[in-house]
């Protein structure tokens, strides 16, 4: 097997998602027009998504890195509107769209168009993070895209199943389809609920960070492949794992941490990269099995199908978000009020991706009586269509739709406060804690020694409060940021130094690389606190 395609691909793919930092269009956009555009460029190898590779090894792990960043109390906090989007919106949006795809193309059966549906119902998870991370968002609706994406998959997966063993003559009653839909849903929050806990128990008693980072990689394949076994949902089993561990991520030592941070954020960039590149690079084979249609029909039936997700997502989002507030006055109650914007921005943020792509290469090519499926060439072009329409002019307008909207981003004076108070009141429990074990014989320390301690916290209290204050007239830096400044330019100096004893032979490799650790250390915690700064 020749490995150069794929390690050509991960290279490109991340070389252009690097470039897309320094660019204003989004990286899911500048990687799929990427792909197109090298999809016909000479010696480019054909890449083929493979429903059986994309659906129990990207997925799981793209998920997972969604999930374990989320958060479960204000997803829990919001568990309506996401599962109004999550599952009744695809299955309304499966129907419709599949209906009108079967009242539009002469000689499409319904099953067929019901296929279709399913496949193109989901947004996509990858790109609602990367697209809502960019734009900015408020902080309500992006837990809404999110939590949709994490879920709505795997009802997409579901609903296509089902109709799929319609559309191939296997058979099904509606009392069948029901019933399986619930047992993948069931099954799969029941199998992520069964593997949590012991999960999480082994993630806390394993001593070694390189052992606990090797079981978080083999998490999301664990989790998805045993609800697949039982016929339940990998996608579910998946999400339910990630969200558990990462609510409970404090308990996991701070190495661990640390290195699964690092270790997380290479594998999503590799991946996310990667699968926009893929989208892309279907277009000649997409292209090559259209030959049964004419181009103007097909195009003129992959603007209807598209215009249709868009409206009917929207005929979803306004109702479900605004008529529930005028039946209930609990929900009024709960729920903060919200307006037409909210809704807006929500119904456009409804971008396809790659796994609307992989599930309609899996569509089988001859149904259960050997002829050949309805329509699997158009099928899987009005996807493509779709994907690519929704990413471009969708993920396109997003931003500007955003500015002028004029929607409230984040009140970064009120996040400050917050954690001001928040590490206020942590280093008053770390103080007292300090003094109540000073005082005791067995943990007597020098007074320079001790005061060292007390000045680590008064700094970590007082910076916080800082970001607040004036800033440095000459530099524009806070009195904290200068701080770790110089303490940066002071650990260069003594790497320099080290390094130079190394070279003069004062020291060996080995000593080299553990006075660099300590420093490596050290710098990192300063930088920590600089980017997670708001």
């Amino acid at each position: 097997m020749d490995a150069l395609p794929l390690v050509a691909l991960v290279a490109a793919s991340a070389a252009v998602a690097g470039a897309a930092r320094r660019t204003p269009v989004p990286a899911p956009l500048l990687l799929v027009t990427a792909g197109l555009i090298a999809s016909y460029l000479p010696g480019v190898p054909t890449y083929t998504l493979d429903a059986h590779i994309v659906l129990p090894l990207l997925l799981p792990p793209l998920l997972y890195t969604a999930a374990v960043d989320s958060s479960y109390l204000d997803l829990r906090a919001n568990i309506r509107p996401i599962a109004l989007l999550s599952v009744g919106y695809v299955l309304f949006a499966t129907v419709a769209v599949g209906w009108l795809a079967y009242r539009l193309v002469p000689d499409l059966p319904l099953t067929a168009a019901l296929v279709l549906g399913a496949v193109v119902a989901p947004p996509d998870a990858v790109t609602a993070a990367a697209i809502a991370r960019r734009v900015g968002l408020p902080g309500r609706v992006t837990t809404i895209l999110q939590g949709e994406s994490l879920v709505n998959d795997a009802t997409a997966i579901t609903a296509y199943k089902v109709v799929l063993a319609a559309a191939v003559g296997e058979g099904m009653s509606w009392s069948a389809g029901i019933g399986e839909f619930l047992l993948a849903a069931v099954g799969g929050v029941v199998v992520g609920l069964a593997l949590m806990v012991p999960l999480h128990w082994l993630r806390t008693h394993l001593k070694e960070a390189l052992l606990q980072n090797t079981l978080s990689l083999l998490i999301p394949f664990v989790a998805y492949a045993a609800a697949e076994r039982v016929h339940a949902s990998g996608v579910l089993a998946v999400v339910v794992v990630a969200l558990y561990l990462g609510h409970r991520s404090w308990q996991v030592d701070f190495a661990t941490r640390l290195q699964e941070e690092a270790v997380w954020k290479m594998v999503a960039f590799i991946l996310e990269s990667a699968v926009f590149a893929l989208i892309g690079l279907q277009l000649p084979f997409v292209l090559k099995g259209l030959g049964a249609y004419a181009v103007t029909d097909a195009l003129w039936y992959a603007v209807a199908v598209f215009l249709a997700v868009v409206v009917v997502r929207f005929i979803w989002v306004y109702p479900a978000t605004f008529l529930p507030r005028w039946l209930s006055k609990r929900i009024r109650e709960r729920e903060p009020g919200t307006n037409w914007t909210a809704p807006l921005i929500v119904g456009w943020a409804g971008m396809r991706g790659v796994v609307s792509l992989a599930i309609a290469f899996s569509v089988p090519m001859v149904t259960t009586d050997g002829q050949d499926f309805p329509a699997r060439d158009l099928v899987l072009f009005l996807t493509f269509t779709t994907v690519i329409g929704t990413l471009v002019i969708q993920g396109l307008s997003l931003p500007l739709l955003v500015r002028a909207l004029k929607l409230p981003g984040r009140d970064v004076t009120a996040e400050t406060l917050a954690e001001a108070q928040a590490q206020g009141e942590a280093s008053m429990a770390a103080e007292a804690r300090l003094e109540e074990l000073l005082t005791d014989r067995r943990n007597y320390l020098p007074g320079p020694l001790a005061d060292r301690l007390r000045a680590v916290l008064a700094r970590r209290r007082n910076a916080v409060w800082e970001r607040l204050g004036a800033s440095n007239p000459m530099t524009g830096e806070s009195a904290d940021e200068t701080y770790r400044r110089l303490a940066r330019e002071m650990i260069d100096a003594e790497r320099e130094v080290f390094v130079r004893l190394r070279d003069e032979r004062q020291i060996d490799d080995e000593m080299l690389r553990t006075l660099l650790r300590r420093l490596d250390l050290e710098e990192a915690a300063a930088y920590r606190e600089e980017s997670q700064a708001p």
